[in-house]
């Protein structure tokens, strides 16, 4: 079960290759106004994967475009299918997506902000940086890819923001030092990082070893992007002979929801931390994929975020007894 959502069809007017591994793609509502999103906005796509129907999250890119809404979709083999799905799609392709919504909250009032992109990341940050132009705000954009052949908007980009734009390309030794940078910022700063998980994870300890509040430190991430490779795994149930596999392309909550066994949830992401769930034994190693848990609540292993999160082996969870809901 999940809060009530609006679904709207849409239409793929188009779609361009960005680099050979990123495409864009041009999506218009049926009941599609114009009217402005908030920075940091994503849509939900409905897909089907192996036969069956999931939900995909995309980031907007860019503000307000009067043709219609824009993502960018990475073409990873390391997915759970989908990209793979998304880049079959011609232009015309009937879709059925959701209407723009942001969990990031921006305080335009800030003296200086930093933006930070890894890779794909540079999606929700696009619109970030063209509100901060059209404000006249201080702020840099700090762009961390493999290659700059890698870099999608990187034009666009370099043409809005001159030199605050900074592109760290691994393949030409510019790595982004994230202690240095951060350490390099002014107090009362306001960071809006997308990327990785094990990027954002050494956002967050180089934000706050840097003396920054963490509040200051606003993110989004990926939720199919973790530190252990997308693979099968299991899940036991508490007390019964239950035991459920859980394919590479699908989630377990959509695994136990689709078997009966409701578990609540709402953002899909790993960031509202509603579908958490009680880890009773670990034979293997989970692979924490949220932005809800802290570190060390994450190192505990007592609970998991069923949306994004996965495992290596088997783990035992118990779905109805909730000893934080009592």
């Amino acid at each position: 079960m999940r809060f009530i959502e609006t679904w709207t069809p849409a239409t793929l007017v188009a779609t361009r290759d960005l680099s050979p591994a990123i495409r864009e793609f041009l999506i218009k509502p049926d009941d599609f106004n114009g009217a402005a999103y908030p920075v940091g906005s994503h849509i939900n796509v409905a897909v089907t994967i192996n036969g069956q129907p999931e939900t995909r999250s995309y980031s907007l890119v860019g503000e307000v475009d009067a043709r219609g809404l824009k993502i960018a979709v990475r073409r990873a083999e390391d997915s759970r299918g989908g990209s793979r799905y998304m880049w079959q799609l011609a232009p015309g392709a009937r879709l059925e997506i959701t209407q723009p919504a942001s969990l990031v909250s921006v305080d335009w009032a800030r003296g200086h902000y930093c933006l930070i992109a890894g890779g794909i990341g540079i999606t929700p940050i696009v619109g970030a940086a063209q509100a901060l132009a059209r404000r006249g705000a201080s702020f840099t954009l700090h762009y961390a890819v493999r290659s700059r052949s890698d870099a999608a908007y990187l034009d666009e980009l370099a043409a809005l923001l001159g030199d605050r734009l900074v592109v760290h390309a691994s393949d030409a030794g510019e790595r982004l030092d994230l202690d240095a940078l951060f350490a390099s910022l002014p107090k009362e700063t306001l960071a809006l990082f997308c990327g990785p998980m094990r990027m954002l994870d050494a956002a967050r300890h180089a934000w706050i070893g840097a003396g920054h509040p963490l509040p200051d430190l606003r993110y989004e991430t990926f939720g199919s992007s973790g530190s252990l490779p997308t693979e099968t795994f299991r899940v036991r149930l508490k007390g019964t002979d239950l035991e459920f596999e859980i394919p590479r392309e699908r989630s377990m909550l959509d695994v136990l929801n689709a078997a009966g066994h409701e578990v609540m949830y709402d953002c899909k992401r790993g960031e509202c931390g509603l579908c958490a769930i009680d880890v009773v034994a670990v034979d293997g190693e989970i692979d924490h994929r949220d932005v809800f848990f802290s570190d060390h609540q994450k190192h505990e292993n007592t609970k998991i975020c069923a949306c994004v999160s996965r495992a290596r082996g088997t783990i035992t969870v118990d779905t109805l007894h909730r000893a934080d809901a009592v």
